[in-house]
């Protein structure tokens, strides 16, 4: 038979009081004291004695006495009122301060810590309702954009299509050698590039939701270097990939990866106005994997550097300025984040932080 656990009595020690720490020593040194010069006094047996002892005495209680005063203006009266200022930051009141920071002493420092600290606050909770309302303007921003999409696509496709139509056509129409046919080219390219204008505007304003699974990141990222390799082919640029050994699977969506990837990939070749290279790795560190894209481009200039991922912003001629921003949400999305540097010159490097597991993935 099982033996059963003995049972223990927790005992409740109360906690001593401040002042009867700081009495006690001083009452045992007085009381020793006295003892002491009790004994002396009795052992001379002289007949002043009593009045000695009941001098000696009431000295020690007036010592005690003044201990504890002194003690109370010096210690107690800062202490309450640290307390009732930390309970009223609890409640949320920032703008307490406490009184006694001035000090020049171990309670003065005390105060001087506790206002920082609340002054430490007030801008962190300033800081964070900065960004949420940053955040909601987005979110607003988004939102009418997503309806401007939807409107533009509904009226500009269905003439567009036609328009696409009655070109081809004309171009039927048109015998070969005419200087017409390459004005209709050009026509025929400026009607593709607002039909990719349209499509990049509604992925970026109504994208769809990740569906994240377990799946190999390696694999992912390597076909969009595939791709990227294929589209280089006749320029004398270098694509190397580095994957990640003994890498597990990594929750995420591998066709918004390989987006963002090929999207990197091909600013990458376009920054690289000859010959260079491109490197892209993958690797472990932690409880994150680490995706970089780095070119021996002609780099990004520093004014340009902190508007790359804004809607919209383009240093060049053709693009829409839609596709970084639109990876920085796919990564968001992922609850990763991206990051760039780059020198005029020295080429640029993209760096994705993607954590290996996420509670809502869906893990098949």
């Amino acid at each position: 038979m099982a033996s059963k656990p003995e049972s223990r009595v927790a005992l409740h020690i109360p906690a001593l009081g401040w002042r009867l720490k700081a009495i006690l020593p001083v009452a045992g040194v007085l009381l020793g004291g006295l003892l002491i010069f009790l004994w002396v006094t009795l052992s001379l047996e002289r007949p002043e004695r009593q009045a000695v002892i009941a001098v000696a005495a009431a000295g020690g209680v007036a010592i005690c006495g003044v201990v504890l005063v002194v003690l109370a203006v010096l210690i107690e009266r800062p202490l309450r009122e640290l307390q009732q200022k930390i309970a009223r930051v609890q409640d949320g009141d920032l703008s307490v301060r406490v009184s006694f920071s001035r000090r020049r002493d171990e309670i003065g420092e005390l105060g001087r810590h506790f206002n920082d600290m609340v002054g430490q606050l007030v801008s962190s909770r300033e800081e964070i309702e900065r960004l949420h309302r940053t955040q909601m303007s987005r979110a607003e921003h988004l939102a009418t954009l997503g309806e401007l999409a939807a409107g533009l696509a509904h009226e500009i496709r269905n003439p567009l299509a036609g328009i696409a139509g009655v070109i081809e056509v004309i171009g039927r129409d048109i015998p070969e050698g005419s200087p017409s046919r390459e004005v209709l080219k050009d026509v025929q390219q400026e009607v593709l590039h607002i039909k990719n204008v349209l499509s990049e505007l509604l992925d970026y304003a109504r994208p769809r939701p990740p569906q994240i699974m377990a799946a190999d990141l390696n694999a992912s990222v390597e076909h969009a270097v595939a791709l990227a390799r294929q589209q280089a082919l006749s320029r004398p640029i270098e694509i190397r990939f580095a994957t990640a050994e003994n890498l597990s699977h990594v929750e995420h969506d591998a066709a918004q990866i390989q987006q963002v990837m090929l999207n990197l990939l091909l600013n990458a070749l376009q920054a690289i106005p000859g010959a260079g290279s491109i490197r892209v790795a993958v690797e472990q560190r932690g409880d994150d994997v680490v995706i970089t894209v780095a070119d021996s481009g002609r780099g990004i200039a520093p004014d340009n550097l902190a508007s790359i991922f804004r809607p919209f912003f383009t240093t060049k001629g053709q693009g829409t300025g839609l596709g970084l921003s639109l990876a920085r949400r796919i990564i968001e999305d992922h609850g990763g984040r991206i990051e760039v540097e780059s020198q005029p010159g020295a080429g640029t490097k993209f760096t994705v932080q993607l954590p290996l597991q996420r509670g809502s993935a869906i893990v098949e």
